[in-house]
């Protein structure tokens, strides 16, 4: 079998900053076929913004793509990688508005709603909140922001696999802080120092950049390395899971599932993601038998890694003609 792979390079042909309050301004781009179906891409992180190669899994002749970068982070202001900067008003429920006045502004009456890792769980959430706005879900690297994933991956359980990765993740915080990692850094994360905010964000954001795709990725590392991206991604993940991603309650995705449970949806998951485990994709998928589900038994994390980018597109080329 022949794998699906990106569709080739493609520009904006429209794009702008959005005004959504709180002193903030998200970008946004629109690109394909103007009269195409709606899909609207909701990248990871939180904190990671979008990028070209996310424009590329989907055909440009069937769907009208829009990309945005979520508060404070990619092409948006103010970006986080000023401590002075305030993420107080960056919350999971501001980012699904903010979603809606950009569906609003482009006159969208439903789209369909791909994410994956930090962006499935912000799809998931939108679509509880909106399903009468959503036509489809592609969803990939489950993530519910749960907080036994978060002790897996940035409190201790994933240093089992990758212990020399590990120890420089660590290596900001003092031995006897090490209990509560995500606590510990957030004041360095958050400190008007340099010395100490770049550090502690570099060592976070290499951390995730070094384990997320099933074979290291140099380039990849020295992307997530960068200052202005490390601290802006770190102080927005750090902030997020700090506050349990706004949630009501550990579970409340799974629990509004029934909301959902009639919109058609596809997720994937590799096998060998270390930072978002299968056993969440596979709690979902026992909680909504309905949607399609894979598994892809050579894959880590990463959305461009083969097997996961040829179910990806697989899904949006299927859901592409869909009315």
């Amino acid at each position: 079998m022949e794998l699906r792979s990106l569709y080739p390079p493609i520009e904006p042909y429209e794009s702008g900053l959005l005004e959504v309050g709180d002193g903030n301004q998200i970008y946004w781009e629109v690109c394909g076929n103007p009269e195409g179906k709606p899909v609207v891409m909701v990248h990871g992180g939180p904190g990671a913004g979008c990028g070209p190669d996310h424009r590329r899994q989907f055909d440009p002749s069937a769907y009208r793509i829009v990309l945005f970068d979520q508060r404070n982070c990619g092409r948006s202001l103010p970006h986080a990688s000023d401590p002075d900067v305030s993420l107080e008003e960056n919350t999971t429920w501001n980012l699904i508005a903010d979603m809606e006045r950009l569906r609003e502004l482009l006159g969208i009456g439903a789209w369909q709603v791909y994410g994956g890792s930090w962006g499935s769980c912000l799809a998931l959430a939108y679509a509880i909140t909106h399903p009468e706005r959503t036509s489809e879900l592609v969803v990939r690297g489950i993530f519910m922001l749960r907080p036994f994933e978060l002790a897996w991956f940035y409190e201790g359980g994933a240093s089992l696999m990758f212990p020399d990765l590990w120890e420089n993740y660590v290596a900001p915080i003092p031995e006897d802080e090490r209990e509560e990692l995500i606590a510990a850094f957030a004041g360095r994360l958050n400190d008007p120092d340099p010395a100490v905010r770049l550090p502690a964000a570099q060592a976070w954001a290499t951390w995730e950049g070094s384990t997320i795709t099933l074979l290291p990725n140099k380039g990849l590392v020295d992307h997530f390395a960068e200052p202005d991206y490390a601290v802006a991604f770190a102080r927005i993940e750090n902030h997020y899971f700090l506050h349990g991603g706004f949630f009501s309650s550990e579970e409340w995705i799974l629990d509004n599932i029934d909301r959902i449970r009639h919109i058609p949806t596809v997720i994937v998951q590799g096998r060998y993601d270390v930072c978002t485990p299968a056993a969440t994709a596979w709690d979902l998928h026992r909680a909504w038998p309905e949607a399609e589900f894979h598994i892809v038994d050579d894959a880590g994390h990463a959305f461009d890694e083969p097997g996961i980018l040829h179910r990806l597109i697989t899904a949006t080329d299927r859901f592409a003609d869909r009315t």
